[in-house]
């Protein structure tokens, strides 16, 4: 089996000497190289043809960040950003980035060999299955004239992995004031998702926010589920709310997109749409197939828009997947359901 061809780049000398001793003990990842900074990882790339790239956003001469948006152009290659709990991590994304890792700090040295040998060894395998050469980004431009009285008894349901930071943001954008309230899973660490809403909130029209239990589904609200507790749809006194419930683990993952979507399909039944977006896996497939049966509408990515057409293409398999659309056309077809 040819192994994953890995380049390393990242300033800490004691870091970088881990990430390679850990790495070259999984059998199917070779690290082929080692960078300080951008300008030594582009002559390295020329050389060794990596199939996968980790990346640190801090580094000396230029940060990740602007490398990122200089080197996918021209030479794209699918790359893991290894970065602390801050925003920059999502630039890194909208960036080219595919994947991330939260970098760790105050580990013990067998936790933190178990952390690596765990969470970076698989966003590792999983983009180098991402051919970000091939890949068509999605139109930025914002969906108009979409505005309709919407139901508002309606709930859309939405998961995402891999990728979806960016393909969530390319549909939220286009959602009005007038959308019914939005619940999203997206595969995520914690402390995270809070900032990703933040940055959300910001960007578009609706108002977007980390959910916690109690909080009440309204129109023109978007809710993201925490990064360590499973999000659920239930209805009190005839009012449609979300709880929260941290714990275990359901498809690998806490939150698990089909934790949310066989809520949506209980709660809600045929007064909802789900929507299963770009990822690894098949999390959220079973539970959309569960919306639909319960006379729900739903829509899956396509492998065209898609970064990782796994999670869309269980669902599609299942026969869970109503229509399936590119990323630019899932938006306008939620409000044309809406009608």
């Amino acid at each position: 089996m040819r192994k994953i061809k890995v380049l390393i780049v990242e300033d800490s000398l004691v870091f970088r000497e881990l990430l390679v001793k850990t790495l070259n003990l999984d059998p199917v990842i070779e690290v082929v190289a080692v960078a300080n900074d951008p300008y030594e990882a582009r002559d390295l790339i020329i050389t060794y043809e990596p199939d996968v790239m980790t990346l640190d956003v801090e580094l000396p001469r230029m940060n990740g960040i602007e490398f990122l948006r200089k080197l996918m152009p021209q030479y794209p290659i699918p790359t893991v950003v290894i970065s602390a709990v801050n925003e920059k991590v999502f630039e890194a994304l909208s960036a080219g980035a595919v994947e991330f890792v939260n970098k760790p700090s105050g580990l013990n040295a067998s936790q933190l060999s178990e952390f690596m040998q765990n969470e970076l060894v698989t966003k590792i395998k999983i983009a180098s299955t991402v051919d970000v050469s091939n890949l068509k980004r999605p139109r930025s431009d914002i969906a108009q004239n979409l505005k309709n009285l919407s139901n508002s008894n309606m709930i859309i349901a939405i998961g995402a992995s891999t990728g979806g930071t960016e393909a969530i943001f390319e549909v939220v954008k286009q959602f009005d004031v007038d959308i019914p309230g939005v619940v999203i899973v997206q595969h995520m660490p914690p402390g995270f998702t809070e900032m990703y809403a933040d940055r959300l909130n910001r960007q578009c029209r609706v108002h977007v926010k980390e959910a916690k239990t109690g909080d009440i589904i309204t129109r023109g609200t978007v809710l993201i589920a925490p990064g360590n507790a499973h999000l659920k749809l239930v209805k009190i006194n005839g009012i449609y709310q979300v709880e929260c419930r941290t714990g275990y683990t359901v498809n690998g993952h806490c939150p698990s997109i089909d934790v949310l979507f066989e809520s949506v399909a209980k709660v809600a039944g045929r007064n909802a749409i789900g929507v299963i977006l770009t990822g690894m896996g098949a999390d959220g497939a079973k539970g959309l197939l569960e919306m639909r049966k319960a006379g729900a509408s739903t829509i899956g990515q396509d492998e065209n828009s898609s970064v990782v057409y796994g999670m869309p293409k269980e669902a599609y398999l299942l026969g869970a997947v109503e229509y399936q659309l590119n990323i630019n056309q899932i938006a306008k077809k939620i409000y044309n359901l809406l009608k």
